[in-house]
């Protein structure tokens, strides 16, 4: 499957997004009084697996607009 150029930028974009905002949300989390009751809560944990799956998802999105965009760079060669 080939990505256009414009595709690949989009998907380098969502991904560099994840990283910028997913932090800055846990930091957010983490200050919150409902995440620590003599230990991590629920609210915590549900949070922090959902910050960990979205820049997981992040991650690999991002690789995939970095992959598009070499391929494509190779091609115009």
């Amino acid at each position: 499957m080939k990505l256009s150029r414009g595709m690949s930028v989009f998907l380098l974009a969502f991904g560099v997004w994840s990283w910028v905002i997913w932090p800055t949300f846990l930091r957010n989390i983490w200050k919150d009084p409902r995440s620590w009751d003599s230990g991590p809560t629920t609210f915590f944990t549900v949070h922090l697996l959902l910050v960990v799956a979205s820049l997981t998802f992040g991650t690999v999105i991002g690789v995939l607009g970095v992959r598009g965009l070499r391929a494509t760079r190779n091609t115009q060669s």
